[in-house]
């Protein structure tokens, strides 16, 4: 399946659900943010957000700084 991760086309490796993208890309879920088709996730929704042929995903990463 491909979606649009971060504004490019890319093959989603089978990932049914947010969360198994995040777990296949071996991304550490305490730094992302996370927007499936213009909506802002919450952490406990990605297990029950299903990926579908062209969505957009945007990961965002948060950093502390100072």
């Amino acid at each position: 399946m491909t979606i649009s991760l971060n504004g490019e086309r890319t093959d989603a490796h089978d990932a049914e659900t947010v969360a198994d993208l995040v777990d296949r890309l071996q991304l550490p879920p305490h730094t992302i943010l996370i927007e499936h088709n213009g909506t802002a996730l919450h952490r406990h929704e990605w297990p029950q957000r299903p990926l579908r042929e062209g969505d957009q995903i945007e990961f965002l990463r948060v950093v502390a700084g100072g």
